[in-house]
């Protein structure tokens, strides 16, 4: 026995990620892991959450539909120009590459806190999942008000799915790809499906009744009570920053190092314009149908029965599982002589307690504007550090060339820009864009001071 569990560990130990340097050009993968990565991920379990969150937000039909082609268009630019570039670049995770900006320490910091955000996001996925795996236990889903948990058997339910999630993100990212190429294209027809089932039910019967029942039953312009009114601006805004943290944070800088071009960046628009666009709205129509209800298992097994609900599980996961892989290699870093899968092990533990409380799935929004906001500004320092200053005659990788700890430019323009966002007479959706552009000044005007002083002193003891 003892032999067995042994052997299971050395295998496990053995499933290296390329955690903590370059990506090796035998490893790169092709267009179709991206593609059906990006698709998985993105057609996946948020979308049975945001879609009837925009309904119960009184979005018009209009303020819908073109908010989001401009957002997620402006997603897709995000990825491939600004992620995309930098990771073939330097084939290094985003935990490894702010360390030689940041220094260890101030990385070790922002990595906490980076994982943690990860965990929450896939732990809304988890709960997601749990909605549907729940159906047939006849369990009591949570309402759009709920904050904790309403029952035993959701508690259960989602430690089951969250022992599951685990297991797969432990496999590491080869294993995920394969897994949303498998399960993306399928889940993209339940979606649609499901959608274009219901809507007889709303009263559409021909192609020319969609548009009146659109703005007369679905996206009325009138929210539900107790939530706010949002408009074509606030959809384009968080279509574009609901993924702040993976392309203008950079932390998708751990899956595209493993491209062959820096091009695969726009293979998100297969996420984007399937998932962010189709099953947003097909979502929506559902949560219209179901009379308001936003929990994602009711809602899909009302539009194509035990298939939805089905879909709903895997959709879940195909979130969950990249996200907590990579919140597991945030830890990393905090951990480093942790393997990843014990790593990984420990963040789907975090994740699956606070899928616990269904008031992360109901109040996704909120969270995901604000979870990008903490992240965004130190994938603004990674842009900066990267292509502004070598063209001002700054140096970039300055904590690690000259073995700093603790970089005070970057810990002042983290903290500074964060402070100033949320002072910012804004809406949480629209502080993410001035904010990054605080970032990247702050930035490169505390390292030209830091490095200009330290020339000063260098000059003063060689005289």
């Amino acid at each position: 026995m003892a032999n067995s569990k042994k052997g299971i560990f050395e295998r496990l130990d053995g499933l290296y990620e390329f955690d903590r340097e370059p990506v090796t050009k035998d490893k790169l993968q092709g267009a179709g892991n991206f593609i059906g990565l990006y698709a998985g991920e993105h057609i996946a379990g948020t979308e049975f959450v945001i879609g009837p969150l925009f309904v119960a937000h009184g979005v018009t039909a209009s303020a819908l539909f073109g908010g989001l082609l401009v957002g997620d268009f402006l997603a897709v630019l995000s990825w491939a120009f600004l992620t995309g570039p930098i990771a073939v670049k330097t084939r290094l995770n985003l935990y490894w590459q702010l360390k030689k900006v940041a220094g260890p320490y101030l990385t070790f910091i922002y990595n906490i806190v980076n994982a943690l955000m990860f965990c929450f996001l896939a732990g809304a996925m988890i709960s997601v999942s749990a909605t549907a795996v729940g159906l047939p236990l006849h369990m009591k889903m949570p309402t759009l008000t709920d904050m904790y948990p309403n029952s035993v058997q959701w508690v259960l339910v989602v430690l089951f799915v969250g022992l599951v999630v685990t297991t797969i993100a432990i496999l590491g990212f080869e294993k995920l790809s394969n897994f949303s190429k498998i399960s993306s294209p399928w889940m993209f027809l339940v979606f649609v499906a499901a959608g274009v089932a219901v809507l007889p039910q709303l009263g559409v019967h021909s192609a020319g009744d969609f548009w009146r029942v659109a703005n007369d039953k679905i996206w009325t312009g009138v929210p539900l009570p107790g939530q706010t009114k949002f408009t074509f601006w606030h959809v384009m805004f968080f279509a574009w920053f609901c993924n702040m943290a993976m392309h203008i944070g950079m932390s998708d800088l751990t899956i595209l190092r493993y491209a062959k071009k820096w091009q695969y960046g726009f293979f998100s628009a297969f996420g984007m314009y399937l998932g962010h666009y189709v099953a947003w709205i097909a979502s929506g129509i559902l949560c219209a149908a179901a009379l308001g209800n936003v929990a994602p298992g009711p809602i899909a097994y009302l539009g194509a029965g035990v298939a939805g609900a089905i879909t709903v599980v895997i959709a879940g996961w195909t979130t969950a599982n990249p996200t907590l892989y990579r919140a597991g290699l945030a830890l990393q870093t905090a951990t480093p002589d942790w393997k990843r899968w014990k790593v990984t092990f420990a963040a789907g533990m975090i994740t699956t307690v606070a899928a616990i409380f269904p008031a992360l799935m109901m109040r996704l929004l909120d969270f995901v504007a604000l979870y990008g906001l903490i992240l965004m500004p130190m994938g603004a320092v990674i842009f900066a550090d990267f292509w502004i200053l070598p063209r001002i005659g700054l140096k970039n990788n300055y904590a690690e060339l000259k073995q700093i700890l603790f970089s005070w430019p970057v810990a002042i323009a983290w903290g500074v820009t964060l402070i100033i966002a949320f002072l910012l007479p804004l809406e949480l959706f629209f502080k993410g864009l001035p904010g990054w552009f605080i970032a990247v000044i702050l930035f490169v005007g505390l390292s030209y001071v830091q490095q200009h002083n330290s020339r000063k002193e260098l000059a003063g003891g060689a005289i």
